[in-house]
């Protein structure tokens, strides 16, 4: 049993994760505060991963990033880059693809913080920035979890948008999804059921973790 595809898959996963929460934590609370047409757009843009086929945006990743011609070739000749069938191809998509699952939660739950947080904390002399680390996402935990667990969970599951960019090269490229499809294609269900069994187990523990925090975090002190 081949388990490269597993660590391969718990890699990306981590990656993405933690990409995410830098890049789409700020980002969240950027848009959380105020609303613009710009804002409207943009927000539009990274929601589009929900309802687009995977199949339809790892096609587009692809021929951005083809390195025969446009932005990829001016990466490969530029900076030697190439986002084509290599396992930063499949963090760049996998990016892109999560990032509704990242910014949605962490958006939404700081729009429903009260103003006076913020206000309270401007008026004790702390900047904006040590207002929002400080004093507003403590304050969110719960929805951050989620949206740290959803964005892992999600990346796991990936398929269409990894095959479409990445290919399927062993122990470069080939996910745990795609060894799924693989066995079976060649009618290895042993192979296919270890595979998936593995992921759901992750999954499975990960939503569990989830939900028993946030009842923890949640609880009434009067319970």
């Amino acid at each position: 049993m081949d388990l490269t595809p597993i660590w391969l898959t718990l890699k990306l996963a981590v990656i993405t994760t933690l990409l995410l929460f830098i890049i789409g934590v700020p980002v969240a609370w950027w848009l959380s505060k105020g609303r613009s047409f710009f804002k409207i757009v943009l927000e539009a843009i990274i929601t589009m991963p929900l309802v687009l086929p995977p199949s339809v945006l790892g096609f587009y990743l692809l021929m951005a990033f083809n390195p025969q011609r446009g932005i990829g070739a001016w990466l490969q000749h530029t900076f030697n880059i190439q986002f084509v069938f290599s396992f930063q191809g499949l963090v760049l998509a996998s990016v892109i693809y999560s990032m509704p699952f990242m910014i949605g939660p962490v958006k939404s739950a700081l729009q429903q913080l009260p103003a006076s947080l913020s206000q309270a904390s401007w008026s004790l002399g702390k900047s904006q920035w040590q207002t929002f680390t400080h004093v507003l996402l403590p304050n969110i935990k719960p929805s951050l979890l989620t949206a740290i667990v959803l964005t892992f969970a999600h990346t796991l599951g990936e398929f269409g948008v990894v095959l479409m960019i990445g290919g399927n090269i062993p122990g470069v490229t080939r996910v745990a999804s795609i060894a799924v499809y693989d066995s079976v294609e060649q009618m290895d269900y042993g192979s296919a059921n270890t595979y998936s069994l593995i992921l759901f187990s992750i999954t499975f523990v990960l939503v569990v973790a989830v939900f028993v925090f946030n009842k923890y975090h949640l609880k009434s002190p009067l319970e």
